[in-house]
């Protein structure tokens, strides 16, 4: 299993730790669901969209456990589109434990040099 950092920035600073290829393929079809459950809400709420309630969406809950436990939270229901959305990312071992906030679309490009950097 091959290991290389993945670096999420934030918007006051950075996270950077070990994280499978493998594992990062499974965060971006994570990524991809919520992106796609959040322009659902979007464009049922738009002018024109119907107007109608949309059923709430579940939210998205990834995680992952190596060298580090990685928690990636976020709930499409309370965003009005994509690019308002904020996730929240937990990122601990047996010595330190890190709760912050990340804006989507950011971790996403977070993800996608990741994989373009190891492939």
């Amino acid at each position: 299993m091959s290991l290389s950092h993945l670096t999420l920035n934030l918007g006051e600073g950075s996270l950077a730790f070990s994280f499978t290829p493998q594992a990062a393929l499974e965060l971006r079809s994570h990524l991809s669901e919520l992106m796609e459950k959040l322009k659902s809400v979007a464009a049922k709420a738009a002018p024109g969209g119907g107007g109608a309630r949309t059923a709430p969406q579940k939210p998205m809950e990834y995680r992952y456990t190596g060298d580090v436990f990685l928690e990636i939270f976020c709930n499409p229901n309370i965003y009005p589109n994509p690019f308002a959305a904020k996730v929240l990312i937990t990122l601990r071992d047996d010595r330190i434990r890190i709760s912050t906030e990340a804006e989507l679309t950011r971790l996403i490009e977070d993800v996608n040099q990741y994989l373009e950097q190891v492939s």
